[in-house]
């Protein structure tokens, strides 16, 4: 964290995530923020306690300026964007702003012309009761529980982002799934053409431990929706990003082992020419990467990750050439 604070009082442009105790010592300057204590580094998946944070320095990258919205500002990300670039963006999970991006990103103008990438705070998981995530606004060292930070990097002329993925998923060849609301929570849905709740449905086929997510068809793209967890209380199934109405769902391909399969995968990346990474917190947790020195992309393992829109249990990367 020192070190951290040292670059920011020295002009340098930072994205910065850790434990909010540790980012809440930082100085304002030229940087970003989000809550988690989760890292995929060098020597393995770690789990940060104290004042440690993952630094990204921007400052070879191009020219960087800061910016942040709220829930009804949220199309500015793209509109205020560089033409040639990109949009490193952070949202706290579980508020407004959250719930608009995901669900209007698609369709903002030029979404898919201008990277807009990045990922979801979070906090740890045996604090989620009674902890809520934060981003913070480097330029006032002020933090937020329902808004967007933004650092633009704009790209000198002879270079180019682009954005990668790792999905580990595909769509099984099981039932489909069509919901009639854009929702992060679930009552029912309809199962091959009939309604069904969907807390009894998601248990009946033993999908309720959250390893598999459901594979949504957009147009050829295949995307992931996690499950979070079953609230008996309130009658729902909680997810880690909305479905959508009019897409064919399907839960995946179980993976055998998933722990090996998904480090195979991440092993297999070249991390040449990226200059900022995030991984799924469930890939962490199922891919059993706490400690595992895997190498390839470092970065903070997340609530959710950004690549034009929102995703979960996918690796994200930003590559310039």
């Amino acid at each position: 964290m020192a070190a951290a604070a040292a670059l920011i009082r020295r002009g340098v442009p930072l994205s910065v995530a850790g434990p909010e105790a540790a980012l809440d010592q930082l100085p304002a300057g030229n940087w970003i923020g989000g809550t988690i204590p989760y890292f995929m580094v060098a020597d393995g998946g770690t789990v940060v306690t104290d004042d440690r944070v993952f630094v990204t320095d921007l400052s070879h990258i191009g020219q960087v300026r800061i910016a942040c919205y709220g829930a009804d500002e949220l199309a500015g990300i793209v509109g205020h964007a560089p033409d040639n670039g990109f949009s490193l963006t952070i949202i706290p999970a579980g508020g407004q702003t959250l719930q608009r991006f995901s669900a209007e990103a698609a369709n903002y103008p030029d979404a898919f012309l201008k990277p807009t990438v990045g990922w979801i705070a979070g906090v740890h998981l045996s604090d989620l009761a009674h902890a809520t995530p934060k981003v913070y606004d480097g330029r006032t060292a002020a933090k937020h529980e329902d808004r967007a930070v933004v650092a633009y990097v704009e790209l000198p002329a002879d270079k180019m982002a682009s954005l990668e993925i790792v999905n580990l998923f595909e769509p099984g060849s099981g039932d489909v799934l069509r919901f009639h609301d854009t929702s992060f929570h679930v009552r029912e849905c309809e199962v091959n053409g009939e309604r069904v709740n969907f807390v009894d449905y998601v248990r009946r086929v033993g999908l309720d431990h959250g390893k598999l997510p459901m594979v949504g068809d957009f147009a050829g793209a295949h995307l992931n929706v996690s499950l979070q967890g079953i609230d008996d209380a309130q009658g729902v199934v909680n997810l880690y990003a909305p479905v959508f109405t009019g897409v064919d769902y399907r839960f995946a391909k179980p993976v055998v082992d998933y722990a090996a399969a998904f480090r195979a995968r991440l092993a297999e990346v070249d991390s040449k020419g990226v200059v900022m990474g995030c991984n799924c917190i469930l890939n962490f947790v199922f891919g059993e990467l706490e400690g595992k020195a895997i190498g390839g992309v470092q970065g903070p393992a997340t609530f959710g990750e950004i690549a034009y829109q929102l995703l979960n249990q996918t690796m994200v990367m930003i590559r310039v050439d």
